[in-house]
């Protein structure tokens, strides 16, 4: 894909995405776009409060119940894993087992482990372990594969 950089004095920034027909490259770049703005909701000790993606390590289904985990703290969602899963997949989020999604720019450094699994360090020096349902899915992800 082509593209180029236009630098304006004024006004609002733009962008203009040219294509002979949408392709999946053109729709998953638009979805990135679109959650550049996206804000969540979360609540702790019943105060709600905003979120954004970036600051998100991972995200969890315990008993029925979805928690947000930042570097320190965690927050209850108002959304299941499978709707966040796919309101955060265009801004780098990745199913690593049944029950959780982590932030793949927050990921430190990767240990292989036995039976095809993968040992995240996030950069809380928090492990998450990457089932090996999705491991090859993740190996893919990171050669840049969507």
């Amino acid at each position: 894909m082509k593209y180029t950089i236009e630098h304006i004095s004024q006004g609002e920034n733009e962008v203009i995405l040219r294509c002979h027909s949408p392709s999946a490259e053109m729709e998953q770049l638009i979805r990135f776009l679109e959650s550049q703005d996206r804000k969540l909701i979360g609540n702790k000790d019943g105060i709600r409060r905003i979120l954004e993606p970036p600051q998100i390590l991972y995200v969890e289904s315990v008993e029925g119940k979805t928690f947000a985990y930042t570097e320190s703290e965690v927050f209850q969602m108002e959304y299941s894993l499978a709707q966040l899963e796919q309101l955060l997949g265009a801004v780098n989020f990745f199913r690593c087992s049944k029950s959780m999604i982590l932030n793949i720019d927050k990921v430190r450094e990767l240990r292989s482990l036995a039976s095809n699994r993968i040992e995240a360090t996030m950069c809380s020096g928090e492990r998450i372990m990457i089932s090996r349902t999705y491991a090859s899915d993740f190996r893919k992800r990171l050669k840049g594969a969507r």
